[in-house]
């Protein structure tokens, strides 16, 4: 559960890498990897994937994770990510993310356990993101609770998309 923030401080968000995609292009097109096992710890490796569409907008979010980390990949259309921290034990405690990515600027951002996250379709048009989590929707055979702590439906919520 969060922890009340009274004022946000702006900047990047500890444990929260954001890494721009990198594309190879050839004469048949470009490929880009958003993930390696080689390049991130096991903890954070993904147990399963999803698209999700965004039409213009509409705001998904912002919710937290108990035990979940997610590997979002924005690659196309224009989405705003916002990040706030709310672990007390972390170097950016009270820190407030935002920034712009997906097609004109593809880039994952893993976002761990206790981080409030939320994005935005900013663009003109429905938009595809990737999200590859670390733990299976409602467990094995969708049997247990959901580990999302939702934020967006309290109307005193301290996580304002702007």
């Amino acid at each position: 559960m969060s922890i009340l923030v009274p004022d946000w401080k702006e900047g990047e968000i500890s444990g929260c890498p954001i890494r721009p995609l990198r594309f190879f292009e050839d004469a048949r097109g470009s490929l880009a990897e958003f993930f390696r096992r080689d390049e991130w710890p096991e903890a954070v490796h993904p147990r399963m994937g999803y698209l999700s569409l965004t039409h213009p907008g509409v705001a998904r979010g912002p919710h937290e994770h108990a035990s979940q980390t997610d590997l979002f990949v924005f690659f196309n259309g224009v989405f705003r990510l916002y990040l706030w921290d709310t672990r007390p034990d972390s170097p950016s405690f009270g820190y407030r993310f935002r920034e712009e990515f997906g097609g004109a600027r593809p880039a994952t951002a893993l976002v761990p356990p206790g981080v409030v996250h939320a994005y935005r379709n900013t663009g003109q048009e429905d938009a595809w993101i990737v999200n590859c989590p670390n733990r299976l929707y409602a467990g094995k055979g969708k049997r247990e609770p959901v580990d999302e702590i939702r934020h967006e439906d309290q109307p005193d919520s301290q996580f304002v998309m702007d």
